[in-house]
């Protein structure tokens, strides 16, 4: 069993998604990055698209829009300007970020 972390996405209107994961895998604006339990300490800036939590042998897929990624003693946040829980694939989060992002426009 691989070694867990806690994770919250958060958004200006609520606790989009909190609990234990096993990988998270983000898009930054330097590129895409995965990440484990024990990652080093880290701050990025989010680029909008989809996010995916590996938690519990299910992945949910998220669609990102902006914000910042911090990880520190074993804690990851996400704090976004929106965040949503997809239904579908990573496709369809990459299209609900996109709309996401429209709808600051």
């Amino acid at each position: 069993m691989s070694k867990l972390f806690r994770l919250s996405v958060v958004s200006p209107e609520a606790v989009v998604w909190s609990g234990e994961a096993d990988m998270l895998v983000v898009r930054t604006t330097e590129g895409e990055m995965g990440i484990l339990a024990d990652h080093e300490p880290t701050m990025a800036a989010l680029a909008t698209g989809p996010a995916a939590i590996h938690a519990g042998g299910e992945v949910i897929t998220l669609a990102v829009h902006g914000g910042f990624l911090q990880i520190f003693r074993n804690e990851v946040t996400l704090l976004t300007d929106r965040a949503e829980i997809a239904a579908g694939d990573k496709a369809q989060a990459r299209e609900l970020a996109q709309a996401l992002a429209e709808t600051d426009r």
